[in-house]
């Protein structure tokens, strides 16, 4: 800890001279001398890392609200993150009323080639019991180095007595694109979560892989960002060579335009980007740039308006500082990030959940700095976050405070669990496919009755109403995953999409009708 405390002084002592002024020189003085008093008089022997890392925490704190501080094994969850891969055993897992259950195996796995399935409640990994962990606790047990061992005991429901598995932690990779599928003839849909080392590989290979259709719909919904680089590969592949993705300026950094290095693949196909309220960082980079340069239509929420750089700085310990050096601003001069108060991180996150009262969002507009787009030069607006062309109001309709309750307090996902643990089989054998489950399943009145009373069991209470106004978001999900658990994670979202993502659904009628609908949108107003 005392190597990080003087690795982050000897950043001070690389800054312009104009910034240690004398009373700067005093404050870090200052800083060193408590730090010493501590170590020296305080009355107990204090461990002094949790202590400076408060401190460190404390002063990045009163700056912009996305400079921060990262703990050695924070660091590590990030780089699995962004490298795209990690050592494990490679399971999708879930915490249900304190058991492990294993949601999906990923495949070529170690799991997998175990013979290990969805479903599997794990009760011991090596000597510890694993019943009790939390989500944060379990990746510590299940990974680990490459090559090295983990022993696994297994109930399998319908099986008498533990399974026993030994495995070989391998590389697992860390998909960024959640899913790729045909939503109709000529059109694709791809998922980017966020943006990793391996996103743009990710997602040319899924476009290929959808035959490079001739529309496409890109959804950036909650995606948080990522890897600069990653981003502006993705933008670049709608763009020519030499266009502006993002430009960036700030105090000690040069101004910098990124532009595309190379064509793109896709330059004329209609393109639709879906973005929303979590849409942040990275994946505004995108929509800002498909927006600037008239090449999409950007349907949704406003975005998150996150478009501060940090620079990422190494300690010597495994932790980092996160440093905003810079601020992005979109191809047309729009800056992305929204305004904030140095020191007042509470009320930034507020006001952003504020944005999206329907009277504030109305208004977003209102005042807002107009800019004009590269090609048709119609109007956008700046003031922080990319707006759509085309918004689309949340659906808080169908949530029901009876429905919050049953997903809340896991009725919900231990009822469709256990019904999965029993029906798993016979639905494989009946349904061979996707399309003949999307066609013939349907989830029945006797299962959603049996799903009331487990509630009721559990002390939820049947309302009727609430029933009433969720049903159609509750059979969704079930039916959902369900057809995740059979088919995969792109079965999840061919279920979901089509009937509650209203982004998606305003997206397929835009593309339906590109020249009514679409063309227009890209075109100055008259």
């Amino acid at each position: 800890m005392r190597k990080t405390i003087f690795s982050l002084l000897s950043l001070f002592a690389v800054l312009p001279l104009a910034a240690q002024q004398t009373d700067d020189l005093e404050q870090l003085q200052k800083f060193t001398r408590i730090y010493r008093y501590l170590t020296e008089l305080y009355v107990d022997d204090e461990p002094m890392g949790p202590v400076i890392e408060g401190a460190i925490e404390g002063m990045l704190e009163r700056l912009d609200p996305h400079s921060a501080y990262l703990t050695a094994e924070e660091m590590r969850g990030v780089r699995e993150s962004l490298d795209g891969e990690f050592s494990g055993i490679g399971v999708e897992f879930n915490v249900l009323r304190d058991t492990v259950v294993v949601v999906n195996t990923i495949a070529g796995g170690p799991a997998e080639r175990a013979g290990m399935r969805a479903n599997d409640r794990i009760v011991r990994i090596d000597t510890l019991v694993a019943v009790g962990l939390t989500r944060v606790d379990v990746p510590k047990y299940l990974r680990g180095r490459r090559g090295t061992k983990v022993a696994l005991e297994v109930v399998r429901p319908g099986v008498a007595g533990m399974l026993r598995f030994m495995l070989v932690r391998d590389r697992i990779p860390i998909h960024t694109v959640d899913a790729a599928y045909p939503a109709s003839d000529g059109v694709g849909y791809i998922r980017v979560n966020r943006f990793g080392h391996t996103t743009f590989a990710e997602f040319r290979e899924a476009y290929r892989r959808l035959g490079r259709p001739e529309a496409l719909i890109l959804d950036l919904q909650g995606n948080g960002g990522g890897l600069l680089d990653e981003a502006i590969a993705l933008a670049g592949f709608f763009l020519p060579r030499g266009a502006v993705v993002v430009s960036t300026e700030g105090r000690a950094v040069p101004a910098t335009d990124f532009e595309t290095q190379s064509p793109g693949e896709n330059l004329r196909g209609r393109l639709v980007v879906l973005i929303d309220e979590s849409s942040a960082s990275g994946s505004e980079i995108v929509a800002g740039a498909v927006q600037d340069w008239d090449r999409g239509v950007v349907v949704g929420r406003p975005s998150f308006g996150k478009g501060l750089v940090q620079r990422q700085i190494s300690l010597p310990d495994g932790s980092a500082v996160r440093l905003t050096v810079a601020r992005y601003h979109t191809p047309s001069g729009r800056v992305i990030q929204r305004p904030y108060e140095k020191g007042n991180r509470r009320e930034y996150y507020l006001d952003h959940l504020r944005r999206y009262d329907d009277r504030v969002r109305d208004s977003l507009d209102a005042g807002a700095p107009a800019y004009r787009t590269l090609r048709t030069g119609r109007t956008v607006y700046g003031g922080g976050g990319i707006r759509p062309d085309v918004l689309v109001a949340p659906d808080t309709m169908g949530y029901s405070d009876y429905y919050a309750r049953l997903v809340r307090e896991g009725v919900f996902s231990d009822f469709v669990n256990n019904w999965l643990d029993r029906s798993r089989d016979s639905l494989a054998a009946r349904y061979v496919d996707f399309p003949a489950f999307e066609s013939g399943f349907e989830v029945s009145d006797p299962l959603v009755e049996a799903l009331k009373t487990e509630g009721e069991q559990r002390g939820i209470a049947f309302d009727a109403a609430g029933y009433a106004a969720s049903e159609t978001v509750l059979r969704t999900q079930f039916k959902a995953l369900a057809a995740q658990r059979l088919f995969g994670v792109d079965a999840y979202f061919r279920i979901l999409n089509p009937v509650l993502n209203r982004a998606y659904i305003e997206a397929m009628s835009i593309l339906s009708d590109w020249d009514g609908r679409g063309k227009p949108l890209l075109e100055p107003k008259k």
